[in-house]
This record gives C-alpha cells, structure tokens and sequence, in this order.
C-alpha cells in the first residue's frame, strides 16, 4: 500500500521504486535524494533495507550520508551486516561522513554487535566523529578478540587523546600478536610523554616488522624525547630505508649533534630520498661538523638532493652566525 505525500515529486517516484527493473529503481533513488526533502527519507532508508538488489541498496546507502536522523543512522548501522560487500562500503563510507554527537550515539550501541565487520565499522564511524562518549566503548574493545576491531578501537582513542588509555595502548604497542594492532598503539603513543609510553616506544624499535619500528621512530621525533637520541642513532642501521630515512628526520628534530657523523653517511645511499633527509636533518641540527658532507653533496646527481643541501647549508650559515661564538 503506497503512502500519500503532499510532494507530487516523490509521489511520482515513490511507485517507480516498485518497477520490475533495478535500473530504474535506483535512478529513482537518485531523483529522491536530488529533491533533498526529507520526507523522501522513509523511502530510501526501505530501499537500502528491503530491495533484493544489491546495486539499489548500495546506492540507497550512498545516497543516505548526508543525513543525521536517528532512524537513518540505524537503516545504515544495520547495512554494516548486509548480505553484499558493495552495501557494507557504501553504508561504512556514509557513516563516516557523519558529524553530530547525536548521530554517534546512535552509532555507540554497534560497538557491540555480534558480527565483528559490523563493530569494527562503527568504530571507525566514531573515530571521525570525536565522539566523547565513545571513548570508554573504544577502551573495551581493545580486548576485542578481533584485530581490526582492536585496531579501530585504538584509532577512536587516539584521535580523542584519551589519556586515561595510555597504560593499555603502551601495552598493545609492544604485546598484541598482530602488526598493524601494535603500529596504530604505537602512533596514539605520541599524545603522551610519561615513561611508560616511553619504555613502550623504546622497545617498540626492536619490532620484527619494520612499519612497527618505523612508526615508533616517527612517533619518537614527534615526541622530541632526549632519552631517546641513542636508540635513534641505532636506527640509522636499520635494514630498511624507510626506518633509516626517519631516524635521520627525527634526530634532526631532537638536534643531537652526536649523531652528524652517522646521518653525513646516509648522504652516500643509493636511494635519493634517503639522502635527501640526511641533508635536511643535517640543517636541522646545524652543527658545522655537518659542512664538508653537505658541500659534498652539492654536486648530488639528484635536483632534490642538492636542493635539500641547498637549504641545510643556509641553515648552517645562519644558525652559525646567529651564535654567539660567532661573533
């Protein structure tokens, strides 16, 4: 039985929406959404639950991410658990979209959901929300038994600079059995500078996976932590580049002068962003120690290079002059 509306608009389409062909219900959707009257609402939220065709759902779930409504949020929270992949994306990317406190709440109670796709999705929801409220849903997942789920949950709390879970997050940074659960604690360790994180990060650079000892690394710099110049030092030996090139950039953040002699070396890798960053770090820190490498370098093959060595060396001309033993 068709409802009436006062729209004759979405009167029209509401019974194109029962066509024997998916193509044309869902380019009636479409017509629905481009009216942008929310009494067309009921009819799209039915669609993305009730339509046999995965294509009309998907694009029901597409068409839905500008609205907030309670009702909405749940037609999409439930499409977490749909059938078909393309109608678990589409509803995913919509809630993401999302951005008042009302609709998260909505959101909060699929933290809890029996399928883990579902809670790690509305996990990921909240984390573009900063919703507070989620904060102690997020907390209790981190001993989800489900790594993407713990992973998410790690992503909400970091994002909020939740404190309060830093003992937990240090914990994950070191213990989780999986790489990508520990590389996402390991970055939210940067909202904190007490000694457990600290030990956490430390020991995080002796990770097997190189993403994990590479964020650690990152997450270091950021920190600006003296403690922290020798291990990063070592870091400079790094098997892989990547970890190598932000031991470089971090050192030049912390302008650990001890370290010059180490980075001047990497301005001889192979690899040109490699050398790049030694060059800038080497300006970072500004020690003339760091002169006859970077004049060097002048003559790198690579423009990049020899711009970075460019602006190391003006550095080192003004932080020179600046000092007062300059003068």
């Amino acid at each position: 039985m068709e409802t009436y509306y006062d729209n004759p608009d979405i009167q029209a389409l509401q019974a194109r929406l029962e066509h024997t062909d998916p193509g044309v219900r869902r380019v009636a959707l479409i017509e629905l959404a481009d009216l942008e009257d929310s009494d067309a609402l009921p009819l799209l939220a039915s669609a993305l639950r009730h339509d046999d065709d995965a294509q009309v759902r998907a694009e029901a779930a597409r068409l839905l991410e500008a609205w907030e409504e309670p009702g909405i949020v749940t037609a999409l929270c439930d499409a977490l658990s749909d059938a078909d992949e393309s109608v678990r994306d589409a509803a995913a990317q919509s809630l993401n979209q999302l951005k008042s406190a009302a609709a998260g709440r909505a959101i909060l109670p699929y933290v809890q959901h029996e399928d883990a796709l579902v809670r790690s999705r509305a996990l990921r929801a909240l984390r573009e929300l900063r919703l507070p409220d989620g904060a102690e849903s997020a907390l209790a997942a981190l001993g989800d038994e489900n790594p993407p789920v713990r992973r998410e949950a790690v992503s909400v709390l970091g994002w909020l600079k939740f404190t309060a879970a830093l003992p937990h997050l240090a914990r994950l940074a070191v213990d989780d059995p999986q790489e990508d659960v520990r590389r996402a604690a390991v970055g939210t360790l940067a909202m904190a500078e007490d000694e457990a994180a600290t030990a956490a990060l430390l020991q995080a650079l002796q990770d097997p996976a190189w993403q994990v000892r590479e964020e650690a690394i990152i997450t270091l710099g950021k920190l600006r932590l003296a403690q922290a110049a020798e291990p990063l030092v070592e870091a400079l030996q790094d098997d892989y580049w990547q970890c190598r090139l932000q031991a470089a950039r971090s050192l030049g953040k912390l302008r650990f002068v001890p370290a010059v002699s180490n980075i001047a070396r990497l301005l001889q890798h192979s690899i040109s962003n490699l050398r790049k960053e030694a060059a800038l770090a080497l300006g970072e820190i500004g020690s003339p120690a760091g002169l006859p490498a970077l004049q060097k370098a002048e003559q790198d093959p690579d423009p990049e290079v020899r711009k970075s060595v460019r602006i190391a060396l003006a550095q080192l001309s003004f932080l020179n002059h600046e000092s007062p033993s300059a003068t």
